[in-house]
């Protein structure tokens, strides 16, 4: 059994019990990531997961349906509003539940699969074990946006190490995506789990650094938060730069948001937008 499906049904399982408790007002209220909504999350991890889901079993489907977002994104049309077209309108509850049958159903499909088995992506092919650690990462991050909404904290756990690795592993891809000459030292990387255990990835090199909170790291390299609102130690000017681009996803470049702008919100606020 493929360990990384089984992680990314527990994240999705962790999302679902939070999402499950929303009232029918919460739907719509505007997270601090691009505006998005609770609905507009879960529609978003939808689809991509039907996408992954497609690679895995069925890559002509999968082809048909990415040139349908290229063409869309070529009228102009906004990835959510084609994602919003795409369910038939499904949202809130019918949308949970839409999203947690297929995100268990193809756990089960994931799990038993070659992990190195190639599939295709927007991008390059990735190993099935990318593919779904990838989903896991994307749970985790845009779940974020929700908790922050809602003033909750999320019960991490160990299985967070799936999203600090793809963290580790596009170093090279953060500066390459940006056409930025890639540092040649990779920093010594020191990371303190949920669990109280201790990751390092590198030489160790104290001039050349980033050591701190494990979750703090995956919430930089996924872009939840800018690491000016982290207590992560950055030594170094190659980490430095790192760390105030640091991207595991696929895509464009994107920039962290600004500091100060993501942030878990006061409860006591939940009906003022």
């Amino acid at each position: 059994m493929l360990q990384q499906a089984l992680d990314f049904q527990a994240e999705s399982d962790e999302l679902l019990a939070l999402v499950e408790g929303l009232e029918e007002s919460d739907w719509e209220r505007q997270t601090q990531f691009k505006s998005w909504t609770a609905n507009d999350v879960i529609a978003h991890l939808h689809i991509f997961n039907y996408a992954a889901d497609l690679a895995l079993r069925d890559s002509d489907a999968f082809g048909d349906l990415m040139r349908q977002l290229a063409a869309a994104r070529n009228r102009g049309i906004p990835h959510l509003a084609f994602t919003h077209a795409w369910l038939g309108g499904t949202r809130n509850r019918d949308l949970i539940v839409r999203w947690r049958d297929y995100y268990r159903e193809m756990t089960g499909r994931f799990a038993i699969a070659d992990p190195k088995r190639r599939v295709p992506w927007a991008g390059p092919t990735m190993s099935v074990r990318s593919s779904i650690t990838a989903r896991l990462m994307e749970t985790w991050a845009h779940g974020h946006a929700v908790y922050d909404l809602l003033g909750k904290t999320r019960s991490e756990t160990d299985r967070i190490k799936n999203i600090a690795v793809l963290g580790i592993n596009t170093f090279s891809w953060t500066f390459a995506n940006r056409r930025m000459q890639i540092p040649s030292d990779r920093p010594y990387v020191r990371l303190t789990a949920p669990s109280g255990a201790l990751w390092e990835w590198g030489h160790v090199d104290r001039t050349n650094c980033v050591e701190g909170s494990a979750i703090e790291f995956c919430q930089v390299v996924t872009q939840v938060r800018n690491v000016a609102d982290t207590a992560l130690k950055v030594v170094g000017p190659d980490a430095t730069a790192w760390m105030s681009i640091a991207q595991c996803f696929a895509g464009q470049p994107e920039d962290p948001p600004p500091p100060g702008t993501r942030f878990r919100q006061d409860p006591a606020n939940r009906k003022s937008n």
